[in-house]
């Protein structure tokens, strides 16, 4: 018997995952980034165990709470803070990927004040519209950002597919590489490439990975064993190293379509339903609140996920003979975006194994 929803990791899966992308990046710098389990110690663990090179997390919480749970390891911000929380990214991030100068000024003097240097990697937009200054803009960045006392220039680095979907390609990646070029001129010394994240592995595999990048910010692939351009598994990895189960609290024969005039459901939708006749539905204990609906694939391919609202999730479970009981867990390999609720969620438990 399930007493609640509970989300298992099985930490040896997530260990070879990580292993089988450092292996395959040849020698390339792999960052783990942990912000999908809102940095789970346990998860973190298991990625340096498999070679990581550092752990990454947009929140400067979740980089607290690794230090505090006794992690040594090189710690990146992926999040540029606002200026007032300058002093806490020094102190708790080693590394920062930063857009704007001002933020790098506020950084530098905080670093001054804690009598530390922060080392910081320029973010370059080259299409995704999400964080990066212009390419243009490059130089004069540099320029003002070297002559900062307490900042070292990691390196040049950019995010592709998280926000516009564009896809790591020759061109854009190799956009990067001329970027890096020219301000390893302009600053006199090797910079570090960080080529993006996950959807940089389909670009590895395809061949148009160029040689010079040399750092990849690795976490959907690793924790989920798939490829964030298609979704579907890549480089033999495990997509089974994250499960969720959630208890059965009701199973009844009920009619498939709804009875009454409609109207909007309970976030504004206006659902549409099948008409497939008297069916056996399940309600689990768990919902939008929890999880992603959308996301979950069901492990026995007898049930199927109708949607769900904030604290319900609705299944047809008319194929399963003997029909499930109260309290029977039913399992779920659940997508980014359900795993990402999923560990933020305070009403879903954690295992480790």
């Amino acid at each position: 018997m399930l007493a609640k929803a509970t989300v298992t990791v099985d930490l040896a899966k997530i260990t070879e995952n990580a292993s089988r992308v450092v292996e395959a990046l040849g020698g390339r710098a792999v960052v783990g980034v942990t912000k999908v389990t809102c940095a789970s110690p346990e998860v973190a663990r298991a990625m340096l165990a498999g070679g990581v090179a550092g752990l990454a997390d947009s929140r400067l919480e979740n980089l607290a709470s690794l230090r505090a749970s006794g992690i040594e390891a090189p710690l990146w911000l992926l999040r540029s803070p606002v200026p007032a929380l300058a002093e806490d990214a020094v102190r708790f991030a080693d590394i920062s990927l930063e857009s704007e100068i001002d933020t790098v000024v506020a950084l530098d003097a905080a670093a001054a004040r804690l009598g530390k240097k922060h080392s910081i990697v320029v973010m370059v937009d080259l299409g995704d519209l999400r964080e990066g200054i212009m390419p243009a803009e490059l130089p004069a960045f540099l320029e003002r950002a070297s002559a900062l006392a307490n900042i070292d220039i990691l390196g040049i680095g950019l995010s592709l597919t998280c926000y516009g979907a564009i896809v790591p390609d020759a061109e854009n990646l190799g956009e990067l590489v001329a970027l890096t070029h020219a301000a390893e001129t302009q600053l006199g010394h090797r910079l570090l490439v960080s080529g993006g994240m996950s959807s940089s592995l389909d670009a590895l595999i395809e061949g148009t990975l160029p040689d010079r990048v040399d750092s990849l910010r690795i976490g959907e692939s690793i924790l989920l064993g798939v490829s964030t351009v298609t979704r579907e598994r890549i480089l033999g990895l495990h997509t089974d190293a994250i499960v969720v189960e959630a208890p059965v609290i009701e199973c009844l024969v009920k009619p498939s379509l709804p009875t009454g005039t409609s109207a909007q459901d309970a976030f504004g939708g206006f659902p549409v339903f099948e008409n497939r006749g008297i069916r056996r539905r399940a309600i689990c204990a768990i919902g939008r609140q929890d999880v992603d609906p959308d996301g979950l694939v069901p492990v026995d391919s007898r049930v199927e996920v109708l949607g769900a609202s904030s604290d319900h999730l609705v299944l047809d479970v008319d194929a399963m003979s003997p029909p499930p009981r109260i309290g029977d867990g039913i399992a779920f390999v659940p997508s980014y975006s359900a795993t990402l609720r999923l560990f933020t969620s305070p009403y879903v438990e954690k295992l480790y194994r």
